[in-house]
């Protein structure tokens, strides 16, 4: 029952980065830097590695090849989420850093067994 909930977090998680930072891939970088008061190609790379941490939170169990990089992509979204808390003053990336610690969490034992 527990491993299914962990994997619903999972795939919330996972779609909502995916979405997020493909939304960040496909925005042109001025649309990008008049939304947010950021660099653009800063912007892009945050885009990327949210894209990334998506994959990295499914892909690993559902191919189950190296299974210790979903705990390492939740760890660095967790990273990214403190960013966003930090400048957006929102709490609602902290809430979803939050999950992803939790990720990170009960995922550690596929870590160590890598």
């Amino acid at each position: 029952m527990a491993n299914k909930i962990l994997w619903a977090v999972q795939g919330i998680l996972a779609a909502l980065f995916l979405f997020a930072g493909g939304m960040k891939l496909a925005m042109p970088a001025a649309a990008l830097e008049q939304q947010a008061h950021m660099s653009g190609l800063f912007l892009k790379f945050i885009g990327l590695a949210e894209f990334a941490g998506g994959l990295g939170l499914i892909l690993p169990g559902v191919l189950h090849i190296r299974e210790g990089l979903t705990p390492l992509a939740a760890i660095g979204l967790v990273i990214i989420m403190i960013g966003a808390t930090a400048i957006s003053g929102s709490p609602i990336p902290a809430v979803v850093g939050l999950f992803a610690i939790l990720v990170a969490w009960y995922r550690r034992p596929a870590l160590a067994a890598s």
